[in-house]
């Protein structure tokens, strides 16, 4: 984890109540994402909008590990990665695994036997709606992790564009299906998830070796 500088030393209890706000507000929001997602995308028959629900339950679990790094860092200040964050990051890291393997099955069997959603409609919705509440989450993290220099912040911004990709790739093969009724594209849609899925994965094992905060490494500035 990188190490955290401060301006004025009085800033700190300021700067944990912004990142832990932030980081509770990430968790909430996935954890409504998610069951809204899985919830329409079983009903309507579509594997692209089921998938980015389960992962956002997956980035529930990546969440708690960050509001308990930053809890721990209020308390002793600590710059290395404990039990329960290694522990956090490694059931992430296989639950996107499992995420990816199921994905990648199911769309091909979907497309192996031409099923086709009832409708991509909640999947138009749910991706702009994430969309939005994604950017708006980046600019704050990136906002207060300027005004109070830390780096651990703007690096976590960075990587919660991934979920900005994902909203991407589900908001364009839902509103594909929708204007031409093509059933593979639902399930291009879900294999785009999955590979996305799957460089999380890798993503969260490698910070769980180390120091690695995000995948971004030099560029998180």
């Amino acid at each position: 984890m990188d190490t955290i500088v401060f301006r004025p030393h009085a800033h700190k209890e300021a700067f944990y109540r912004w990142a832990s706000a932030l980081a509770l507000t990430t968790i909430l929001y996935n954890l409504i994402e998610g069951i809204v997602s899985v919830f329409f995308g079983y009903e309507d028959g579509t594997v692209a909008l089921f998938g980015f629900g389960v992962d956002s339950f997956v980035e529930v679990i990546s969440g708690l590990g960050i509001w308990h790094m930053i809890r721990r860092m209020k308390q002793n200040s600590s710059e290395n990665h404990d039990y329960f964050e290694k522990t956090a990051l490694k059931v992430t890291g296989t639950a996107f695994y499992i995420l990816t393997a199921g994905l990648f099955g199911t769309a091909l069997v979907n497309l192996y036997q031409g099923h086709k959603p009832e409708t991509t409609f909640w999947g138009i919705v749910v991706a702009g709606i994430s969309i939005l509440a994604m950017w708006l989450l980046i600019h704050y993290k990136l906002k207060i992790g300027r005004q109070f220099n830390s780096r651990a912040l703007i690096a976590d911004a960075n990587c919660t564009r991934v979920c900005i990709y994902l909203s991407v790739i589900l908001l364009i093969s839902s509103m594909a299906y929708e204007l031409t009724g093509i059933g593979v594209l639902d399930s291009l849609g879900a294999i785009g998830i999955a590979v996305l899925s799957f460089k999380e994965g890798r993503e969260a094992f490698e910070k769980a070796k180390g120091d690695l905060i995000c995948s971004c490494q030099g560029s998180c500035k």
